[in-house]
């Protein structure tokens, strides 16, 4: 959907979009009412029921991304588009709210904590605009009332702890230097490795979990994104261990009646290949 608008109106706010893709929002928008009055799925379902698939589409939205692949990211985005606008419609239909309140409340939001594109503030960079951003989100109306509160408690553990330390990062909680981050991980270390010595399966589960709490923190300050960077490391080791697999296979052999040795040895040809 392409629209063509300028920057911003004389007034400060953003104009409204040209056009061009109103026709298909709106059709859009027909489809999905015709769905619910006639399709016996559509009809039944609930913000409950559909609440799963559209984590399911969110990931496989995810996937397309990191495979960078557009055809694949242009599809999934429909689909996501989609479960917008189901819950929207549900939504007007049991009287809560309509697509149009809900594209309102986004357009004011984003004015609101955008206030160096539409109002007078200035800042100087990105670290700026996220500073801004979080500031601004405790202090609109039916913000978050604390720091961490907007933080889904539903999110994936390591996405969770990376979002836990960016927010906490946004008010001025975070390490001078950054290189400071590498004496935290050498303690959880030490600690991991005296639990695993001498203490409980709960204290040594409390110290793992410190250990990647703050290997995740040193992701961060890295500007990597532990989640991206360990599924890449998923994907590597897929890709190594099926090579191992298949050339065992080839051998007339079985992984079970291989010796260590020689699963390392065609580990090393898999990782000279990539």
């Amino acid at each position: 959907m392409k629209n063509t608008v300028s920057s911003t109106s004389p007034s400060g706010n953003p104009p409204a979009p040209a056009g061009q893709g109103s026709a298909s929002f709106d059709r859009l928008l027909a489809i999905m009412a015709e769905l619910r009055e006639k399709c016996p799925w559509d009809r039944e379902q609930t913000f409950a029921s559909l609440r799963p698939q559209t984590i399911e589409e969110t990931y496989e939205l995810s996937e397309a991304v990191l495979q960078g692949d557009y055809d694949a990211i242009c599809k999934e985005l429909g689909d996501v588009l989609l479960h917008v606008v189901f819950y929207a419609r549900m939504g007007e239909e049991e009287g809560h709210f309509t697509i149009d309140d809900v594209i309102a409340k986004l357009c004011e939001k984003l004015i609101f904590r955008h206030p160096h594109v539409f109002k007078e503030t200035e800042v100087k960079d990105a670290a700026g605009v996220i500073r801004n951003w979080e500031q601004l989100k405790l202090k609109e109306k039916g913000g978050n009332k604390t720091v961490l509160s907007g933080v889904p408690a539903s999110l994936p553990t390591l996405v969770k702890a990376y979002r836990i330390q960016d927010k906490a990062r946004a008010v001025g909680f975070d390490w001078e230097v950054r290189e400071q981050v590498w004496d935290k991980v050498a303690e959880e270390m030490d600690e991991l490795k005296a639990e695993l010595a001498a203490g409980t399966p709960d204290s040594v589960e409390d110290e793992f979990g410190d250990l990647l709490f703050s290997l995740v923190n040193a992701a961060r300050l890295y500007k990597v994104n532990p989640d991206t960077a360990l599924e890449r490391t998923n994907r590597k080791f897929i890709r190594r261990f099926n090579y191992l697999e298949q050339q065992t296979i080839q051998k007339g052999r079985s992984l079970k009646d291989m010796t260590l040795d020689e699963m390392n040895a065609i580990w090393e040809e898999a990782k000279s290949i990539g």
